[in-house]
């Protein structure tokens, strides 16, 4: 069935049978042997592309921020821990103007993070010029085992330009008791 055929007949027909298997070797031949240059000069393009794309989608998120973050109206809160062993920190919430703006639950982790002189950001957004309120509720363990949840409020003043707000948090003995402290950056 797939056994080679052996064409006969008249010369032309024949003929032409020879040419076209002439004609397919040598094109067979033609793209094997340019195969490495052209997979070589796609690869080049490839990652040429994957270049673009890269440098691309990098300026759009520089735009994005630029449109959803502008820096006139621009607000960052921090947070920190102002002695390292005095809490061990379970969750805080902010809000702004009596509006949930963050909320963030720690791993161990993040609580070591903090507790080796991390920073946290913990909240960007944008906020019109005038009078602000920012509250936070924490929740932690004070290092004598007892679990707290405090509230601590901060009134500021939104001026044009960027706005950065750092919460400490501390806890002294002989109570242990939570105290948050703000201090702001222009």
């Amino acid at each position: 069935m797939f056994a080679a055929e052996q064409v006969t007949g008249p010369a032309p027909i024949r003929r032409r049978y020879e040419l076209t298997t002439i004609f397919l070797v040598v094109l067979s031949y033609t793209l094997l042997a340019s195969t490495p240059a052209a997979a070589d000069e796609l690869d080049e393009d490839i990652s040429q592309l994957r270049a673009d794309v890269a440098s691309l989608a990098g300026e759009v998120f520089a735009l994005e921020e630029d449109i959803l973050h502008p820096a006139d109206s621009q607000v960052t809160v921090f947070l920190t821990l102002a002695r390292k062993d005095a809490l061990t920190l379970h969750s805080v919430e902010l809000y702004v103007d009596d509006t949930p703006v963050a909320s963030h639950l720690y791993t161990g982790r993040e609580f070591a993070a903090l507790q080796q002189g991390g920073v946290q950001q913990l909240y960007t957004g944008n906020l019109p010029h005038g009078d602000h309120v920012l509250r936070a509720v924490l929740t932690a363990r004070a290092a004598n085992n007892r679990y707290v949840r405090r509230e601590s409020s901060h009134q500021f003043r939104k001026r044009p330009g960027e706005f950065r707000i750092q919460m400490s948090l501390e806890a002294r003995a002989p109570d242990y008791e939570p105290q948050i402290s703000f201090r702001e950056w222009k």
